[in-house]
């Protein structure tokens, strides 16, 4: 991209909110290219566009790239509507104004998002890329635990509002070495951010509504039968999909990866060794790579 670095790091994309009727949603996006298919970008639970800045860059030649800001989180006002459902809604909603069909993007809570959409509407979408998606998965382990109480009645809204207490240093820290494999790889503009799109947050009414809320959506996901379960819609979708898992994610079980190679009719599957729940910001060029191919040689 001709976007102009400083200090090695991409500058965060700009972005303007857009109104889809029901609802308004804060979107970043690359330069427009000239003849250039588009692509939207989905981030997972807590986070925002910016979650996508760098992988945004490293195929900003390729795609006109378009990243959403899910309603109640970064700079999208609040709908009151946290479910997957209602994100999907949101995410349809844009790629009917974009008009054409798209190569979707989603990370975590996104990915749980985009493969449900990518089943129920697969003419909005030509290739779909999930990295570490937040697909059913009930065994125990404790940092996927210690998410899903935070959805319990009562506990959720205590759970967050004590971690407030905190320096939103402190909080940042400790999600960064959570969600990455080596958070010593986080380049320190992009940890200043972090800390300020925090406090910003903190000042939103909405801001721990929206957490707990979207907590409960995907656990409401796990426990889904019938047609509308994530894996069975995962078995459904025809466009060519590319699946990236971390080795060391510490929220997504690597291992469903298995899984997702016999259930997805069309995918490739694959494992970065050193990544962790967030490879499209540890490793935004190994993820631009699988990404690119994809996009160019859909199989």
């Amino acid at each position: 991209m001709a976007e102009t670095m400083v200090d090695g790091v991409l500058p965060q994309w700009p972005g303007e909110r857009v109104d889809l009727g029901d609802r308004v949603v804060f979107v970043r996006s690359t330069p427009e290219l000239a003849g250039a298919e588009h692509a939207v970008f989905v981030h997972g639970l807590a986070g925002s566009s910016t979650n996508w800045t760098d992988l945004m860059g490293e195929l900003g030649d390729l795609v006109t790239g378009h990243a959403l800001d899910m309603p109640g989180f970064g700079s999208s006002p609040s709908t009151g509507d946290y479910s997957v459902d209602a994100q999907v809604s949101t995410v349809a909603g844009y790629i009917r104004r974009l008009g054409v069909p798209i190569h979707l993007f989603g990370n975590s809570l996104g990915g749980a998002v985009s493969t449900r959409l990518a089943a129920e509407h697969p003419d909005f979408v030509r290739t779909l890329t999930l990295v570490s998606p937040a697909l059913p998965d009930l065994l125990p382990r404790p940092a996927p635990v210690r998410t899903a109480a935070a959805g319990l009645p009562g506990i959720g809204a205590w759970a967050v509002s004590r971690l407030r207490r905190l320096p939103p240093e402190r909080r940042i820290t400790a999600t960064l070495a959570m969600i990455y494999a080596d958070a010593r790889r986080v380049h320190p503009q992009r940890f200043a951010e972090a800390v300020q799109a925090l406090v910003d947050r903190d000042e939103l009414d909405y801001c721990d509504e929206a957490v707990v809320g979207a907590v409960r959506g995907v656990v409401t996901e796990y426990f889904r039968r019938g047609e509308r379960n994530l894996w069975r819609q995962a078995a459904l979708i025809q466009a060519p999909t590319l699946l990236i898992h971390g080795r060391h994610d510490r929220l997504v079980d690597p291992r469903m990866a298995t899984r997702a190679s016999r259930v997805f009719p069309r995918v490739k599957v694959v494992l970065l060794p050193y990544a962790g729940h967030v490879a499209q910001m540890e490793y935004p060029g190994l993820v631009a790579q699988e990404a690119r191919g994809l996009i160019t040689c859909p199989s």
